[in-house]
């Protein structure tokens, strides 16, 4: 069976980096089309956003496509930065203000009461409609301070519980086999050799 073709909704080369370790040999990714436009992402959750994005590449390419959308949900903040983790500290926030603004708003806040999770919607849209919708989760805490240069994003703060204490930015490829995109990439490879 020919392994599938996917047009990459994502221009963020990180994110893209990520993906393509997970789905090796499961799926070929193709950049996103040059010329797209960006879509807004004003859906109300992570898949409303992961959607938008793959129906319009989808329309865009002309071919199936795959997007993403992921959350840090803090359980302190009442579960933001959720849907605006890509901007939390502003519409072009850089990683590390985002990470910024995190820890400003959780000073004080104990350890015990740093609770958080990160959650990844992955859509597979093709021409004719159909989907596949897979989603990973990983639950974890909010370290007081940085740590580590791998990944990221909220990376170098964002503690799984089922590691060693360390936090994303310092496990290397061992994040993959953790992380949210990991678990909802994998999940969404087996679907489509199913397919």
């Amino acid at each position: 069976m020919p392994i599938p073709k996917l047009v990459i909704a994502s221009a963020n080369p990180d994110k893209v980096a990520e993906i393509a370790i997970v789905l090796e040999g499961l799926a070929v990714l193709i950049p996103r089309p040059e010329g797209m436009p960006d879509v807004i992402e004003d859906g109300d959750d992570l898949e409303d956003n992961a959607r938008l994005k793959a129906v319009a590449v989808c329309e865009f390419a002309g071919k199936p496509s795959v997007a993403d959308d992921t959350g840090l949900e803090i359980d302190a903040l009442n579960g933001a930065p959720g849907v605006y983790s890509a901007r939390f500290a502003g519409v072009d926030a850089t990683y590390q203000q985002n990470v910024e603004k995190v820890l400003t708003d959780l000073d004080g806040v104990q350890m015990g009461q740093r609770t958080a999770r990160f959650k990844t919607v992955a859509i597979v849209r093709y021409p004719d409609g159909r989907e596949l919708i897979a989603n990973g989760t990983v639950e974890g805490h909010i370290a007081q301070n940085p740590s580590g240069e791998e990944g990221f994003g909220y990376d170098p703060i964002f503690v799984p519980v089922e590691g060693d204490g360390s936090t994303f930015a310092q496990m290397g490829e061992e994040k993959h086999r953790l992380s949210h995109r990991g678990r909802a990439f994998r999940q969404l490879g087996y679907m489509l050799a199913e397919n």
